[in-house]
């Protein structure tokens, strides 16, 4: 199927009214316009919803979820309905840099890819920490991928002329986006690297200490129950897991 050139970008949101305000303005200020915000909103329970509902706008849409039902089923719904050639992911909380969608755009064209990412910043409380930049590799492939912790949600843009949708489909499971990104490659194809801060990430005392212990949780769980690693395959990624996770802080 094909699909017009805008991009579909997909923000599911669960009791952000602090940040949402900001993402959505923080678009709105891409240099690249052809472009489509679906808001899922996961059955919050502050003002998320109210806020977004003062946009009304053409090229913002509003899908409300009557229970909070996590983020792969409220990405999952985004998708449903999505319109562009282009799919990306965004975060009630993070941040893009205005020429992010402009320039992936024309990332992907030049290297005829379906699948890219880019490097990111993080920053906390709207302070940016510019001493705390991730890089990535030009390429990452399935296995490699395996060792990694670099694919951000909020960088990724997929291109639906080249990926089924069913590949976009996230598994309704802790870690449904790297699991996705690993079922992506594993069908063969490659994540091309653009090693250019354009996303900013929002880091939290959660963020930073008790959730780190849940995400090596839920990596080792898509080890076992999603790629169903053997034990020692999975001890082998694992290691490399923590090596690049503690990297990537430091």
């Amino acid at each position: 199927m094909k699909y017009e050139e805008k991009i579909s970008i997909i923000i599911p949101v669960y009791n952000e009214e602090k940040w949402i305000k900001q993402t959505i303005e923080n678009i709105k200020e891409q240099t690249y316009t052809n472009y489509e915000i679906i808001l899922v909103d996961d059955g919050s329970t502050d003002k998320s919803k109210q806020i977004m509902l003062e946009y009304n706008e053409k090229n913002i849409k509003l899908i409300c979820l009557e229970k909070n039902m996590g983020p792969a089923i409220a990405r999952n719904e985004g998708v449903k309905i999505a319109t562009g050639r282009y799919i990306c992911f965004q975060d009630a909380d993070d941040i893009w840099d205005k020429y992010k969608l402009e320039k992936q755009v024309d990332f992907m064209k030049k290297n005829n890819c379906a699948f890219s990412y880019t490097a990111f910043k993080y920053f906390n409380d709207n302070k940016l920490k510019k001493d705390k930049v991730v890089n990535i590799p030009l390429l990452l492939d399935y296995k490699t991928a395996l060792k990694d912790t670099r694919i951000l949600t909020a960088s990724v843009m997929i291109d639906r002329d080249k990926l089924d949708n069913e590949l976009l489909q996230m598994p309704n499971i802790p870690a449904e986006d790297v699991a996705t990104w690993w079922k992506i490659l594993k069908s063969g194809f490659l994540a091309y690297g653009l090693n250019e801060v354009l996303v900013y990430y929002h880091i939290t005392s959660n963020r930073l200490t008790s959730n780190k212990f849940i995400s090596a949780k839920n990596r080792w769980n898509i080890y076992r129950k999603v790629e169903n690693l053997n034990i020692f395959q999975s001890l082998y990624y694992f290691s490399f897991y923590i090596f690049n996770a503690i990297k990537k802080r430091l």
